[in-house]
């Protein structure tokens, strides 16, 4: 039955059909709910009323009769629309805001601006029973979202000053990460309060990270929140608003390409945003993509974990030179499988990722778009970001096994241990050299570095200038290192005498028979170099860099 009596709603059910189902949008009980949600909706000060559904117009009269202000409805059914006549009839109404976005993150972000533009008051959820039926993970998604803000009061809690005492309080967004174990263990030892949230969900609309957020926020009230790479930042740019319009500074530091990760992501730029990034090279380019503040934080290294005098005694370790890397054979195989239907790319992929590895450009699509014209137009041609993501991925990686391959093979005929995957053994077979299998980042190879006279390094090739975690953590635990030459690492030591790199493969193995030939000058070295690392590389250092800068920009 179809009532057109407002104020009776026992009786103004109605059935639809939604081209999969037919659903009575209130149910046997549904009516008293509203009704009695209603009754309490007017007793309520300073909220804001969000219709989860639009029900049928009889609803809406009553709603409208009750609360003369602002009414939010979200209601992506065109179907039922078309059905009902809701829209059709309130559809210009001033004091409605309708969100009819198929996307339940975007609606919450129009939601989220909707509730500031009336004065941040909490919301208060009005539910149709049957649309958490018809689409239960967009409408559920939506109201976990209002129930967490109704439940915080959030806005009203978070006006609170920032920046008021010596040290920042942090809120810490983690993950499994590698650095982020390293961050929070410099907070510790400079005594700087921060706050775990534990990331399990990237969307902002998952019901636990909403709650878990605006928890946070409201209990430990942060100065300003950390990430690493972005991680937790939604693609529709949720979080960046959300932070934006509480005045709450993001610091997300970059270790690692920023090109890659931000290619996907809409809205993110805010004068509440500050971008580190490991690689002085991003900063021209981060600032052409709007971001104001970018500053040059590059990495460092544990020195309570990375320490001389640990070395392993384990013979299998002993070397004259030894290599610590990827072979990058297995992971350009999986990226060529992904993109294996796309046969134009692929038959170029490889020269392609011999000229990434020459040139000084930073952006495989920029290399593409100027040097390869034709594969450029395939490279467009690609169904969505994901994949083109997948291409510049896999030419990146491809450019490293290249890269690598050359370097390690000079090293050779000094029967080097290489340490990593399966891969080095199918690129240079079983001559006179040592495999071992993959080791522990935290728990070997601070035992590992010191076993070795000569510890090799070379960089990935998507770093043009920038140094690796490598020049940081063998010099720490008072191990020699020759590296190849990027011109960043001239700011972080004195060439020759803290560090000594090779600018061409062709020097590798001169340098290799000069330096293991004498162990008096590589300690020399290792030693200068550990003490560089110990006064300025460390993460106390950069912890407490970026808290000085968050100071200064935001208090």
């Amino acid at each position: 039955m179809n009532s057109t009596n407002p104020t009776n709603t026992t009786d103004f059910d109605i059935v639809v059909d939604t081209g999969e189902q037919k659903v009575c949008l209130l149910g046997p009980y549904g009516v008293k709910r509203i009704e009695e949600e209603v009754r309490q909706l007017v007793k309520q000060k300073q909220v804001l009323p969000v219709l989860v559904g639009s029900g049928t117009k009889e609803i809406l009269h009553t709603v409208l009769e009750a609360w003369s202000g602002p009414v939010a409805i979200v209601d992506k059914e065109e179907k039922i629309l078309v059905q009902t006549k809701v829209f059709e009839e309130f559809g210009q109404k001033k004091n409605i805001f309708w969100v009819r976005e198929y996307n339940a993150s975007r609606a919450l972000k129009k939601l989220t601006a909707w509730q500031m533009d009336h004065g941040g008051h909490p919301f208060y959820p009005l539910i149709i029973p049957a649309y958490l039926r018809i689409d239960p993970k967009y409408y559920k998604q939506v109201v976990s979202f209002l129930k967490a803000s109704q439940q915080f009061n959030f806005w009203e809690r978070v006006r609170y000053k920032k920046f008021a005492n010596d040290q920042p309080r942090i809120l810490l967004i983690t993950s499994k990460y590698f650095l982020m174990g390293e961050v929070i263990a410099a907070c510790k030892r400079l005594g700087i309060p921060h706050y775990l949230l534990q990331l399990e969900d990237q969307k902002l609309g998952c019901e636990k990270f909403v709650k878990d957020f605006l928890q946070a926020v409201v209990e430990f009230k942060p100065d300003f929140v950390f990430t690493i790479n972005h991680l937790g930042v939604d693609r529709e740019g949720i979080l960046v608003e959300l932070l934006e319009r509480l005045e709450l500074p993001l610091a997300s530091w970059f270790v690692d390409n920023p090109h890659l990760i931000l290619y996907m992501y809409n809205n993110l730029t805010s004068p509440w945003t500050t971008i580190f990034t490991w690689d002085a090279d991003n900063i021209e380019e981060l600032k052409k993509k709007g971001f104001e503040r970018v500053y040059y934080l590059p990495l460092a290294s544990d020195i309570f974990r990375f320490r001389p005098g640990i070395a392993s005694k384990d013979n299998r370790w002993q070397s004259d030179i030894s290599f610590v890397g990827n072979s990058m054979v297995a992971k350009v195989r999986s990226k060529l499988k992904k993109i294996a239907s796309f046969q134009g790319l692929l038959n170029g992929y490889h020269k392609v990722a011999r000229a990434f590895l020459e040139s000084k450009k930073r952006s495989v699509n920029l290399l593409l778009k100027l040097e390869f014209p034709h594969l450029y137009k395939e490279w467009q041609r690609l169904p969505d970001i994901e994949k083109k993501l997948e291409f510049e991925a896999m030419v990146t990686w491809e450019a490293t096994r290249i890269y690598r391959k050359l370097c390690v093979k000079e090293i050779l005929p000094f029967s080097p241990l290489i340490v990593g995957d399966k891969g080095w053994q199918e690129t240079f077979g079983s001559n006179d050299w040592q495999w071992h299998p993959e080791l522990n980042y935290y728990r070997d190879l601070p035992q590992f570095y010191p076993c070795s006279k000569i510890n090799f390094n070379c960089t990935s090739a998507q770093m043009k200038g920038a140094v690796n975690q490598r020049v940081f953590d063998v010099p720490a635990t008072g191990s020699f290192l020759l590296t190849d030459y990027r011109y960043q690492i001239e700011d972080l030591f004195v060439p020759e005498k803290e560090v000594v790199f090779y600018r061409d493969v062709g020097e590798i193995g001169e340098m290799v028979r000069f330096y293991l030939a004498r162990p008096e000058k590589r300690e020399k070295i290792a030693r200068a170099a550990y003490l560089r690392v110990k006064k300025d590389h460390t993460y106390e250092k950069r912890i407490q860099f970026l808290c000085n800068k968050m100071k200064e920009i935001y208090k």
